[in-house]
């Protein structure tokens, strides 16, 4: 259930409430996408850094190490040890990453793993059986995500299949929830508006799947190839046709700066493979924008990643010694890093929370903008 605190133009500001706990919002789910945050960092560590949500891949943990294990294992909350919300996306991704290896048909989506080559076959019923093994605490509804430019046509019949596939997730979920042995029956659903970069498309599927009375609604298909320009005219498009009464979420989404403008335009839930990713190879946010600690100037640099940052990694180490891990070839420079990027995402939200409660949010946006100066 989704409770809105506190609305100030477009911004909102809310709680939703799931089977492993309450979530505040706006919030940046932390991405593990097989589990776990690539990077060596635990469960542990991500409570520790305050993230409230975690998020994994059904096709991933599909082929690996198969949702049928996971379920032996007691579903996923019990297999990583972690008893906050986790999202699992459905799937519908890897139909647009995957498509040299993938054939789209009325009943779903036919796979070459990525890993062995091995033939799957993936349709709404089997994403949802997938998420239900796995027991998450919100599954995403399968999907198409086009590319950003694809033809009207294309996309017109791309977003009626995914609105068939969406109904057909629907009753798939109703019925693993009503059953005996399910790893979590309480599993929610949110569904996902797609349209490519055709406002019309967009908001006819959006007052479509509105009227499906789910437990949440996605805006798919973004950041992946349009400009920035193109994906906040969307966002400002689709939002006020999706259930102000439901969370939005905003998929794979992004640099700090597209998360305060998406806030702005009504959105609650953000994630992004990017700040682990970029930690991983020495890129790290900082209060001034982003750095590349690597870089020969950071030497003999005495302070932390960032002056004021509480995170474990800026409490205890410098630049200096970050610096050296990496050119030592050191896992620890890869933690730290990913630790501390974390760590500045989910702080971020927090500090977005605080300025909305304080009505201050549009002061709270443009200051981290100049500060960022286009560099986050």
């Amino acid at each position: 259930m989704y409770k809105l605190l506190k609305k100030s133009g477009k911004v909102r500001r809310g709680e939703f409430t799931t089977p492993h706990g309450i979530i505040q919002t706006p919030v940046f789910m932390n991405v593990g996408t097989q589990g776990v945050i690539k990077g060596a960092v635990s469960s542990m560590d991500l409570k520790e850094i305050n993230c409230q949500v975690e998020l994994s891949n059904t096709y991933h943990l599909h082929l690996r190490p198969s949702d049928k294990v996971v379920r032996q294992m007691g579903g996923l909350h019990k297999f990583m040890n972690w008893d906050r919300p986790i999202l699992t996306d459905s799937g519908g991704f890897q139909v647009f990453s995957l498509a040299a290896m993938r054939k789209i048909k009325e009943e779903g989506v036919y796979f070459n793993s990525h890993i062995d080559g091995k033939k799957i076959f993936m349709g709404p019923e089997e994403s949802m059986q997938i998420q239900s093994n796995l027991g998450s605490t919100i599954a995403m509804a399968f999907d198409e995500c086009v590319s950003n430019p694809s033809t009207r046509e294309y996309v017109i019949d791309s977003v009626a299949r995914t609105t068939r596939w969406l109904e057909r997730c629907k009753i798939e979920m109703d019925r693993l929830n009503s059953l005996e042995d399910t790893v979590n029956n309480k599993q929610m659903l949110f569904g996902i508006n797609q349209g490519g970069i055709y406002p019309d498309i967009r908001i006819e599927h959006a007052k479509t799947i509105s009227k499906m009375n789910l437990d949440g609604y996605a805006i798919g298909g973004l950041a992946v190839g349009e400009t920035h320009e193109e994906m906040y005219r969307i966002i400002d498009a689709v939002v006020p046709y999706l259930p102000q009464d439901k969370p939005i979420y905003l998929m794979g989404v992004g640099y700090p700066s597209n998360i305060l403008e998406a806030v702005s335009r009504g959105v609650d839930f953000f994630d992004c493979v990017l700040p682990a990713r970029n930690g991983r190879h020495g890129h790290v946010f900082t209060s001034n924008g982003k750095i590349n600690i690597i870089n020969a100037k950071f030497e003999l640099d005495a302070s932390p990643i960032d002056e004021g940052c509480q995170c474990p990694t800026c409490k205890n180490y410098t630049r200096a010694y970050i610096r050296h891990l990496f050119k030592a070839k050191e896992m620890l420079a890869m933690r730290l890093c990913v630790l501390h990027n974390l760590y500045f995402y989910n702080k971020l939200m927090e500090d977005i929370r605080s300025a909305i409660d304080n009505d201050c949010f549009e002061e709270f946006k443009a200051e981290k903008l100049a500060q960022w100066n286009g560099n986050a």
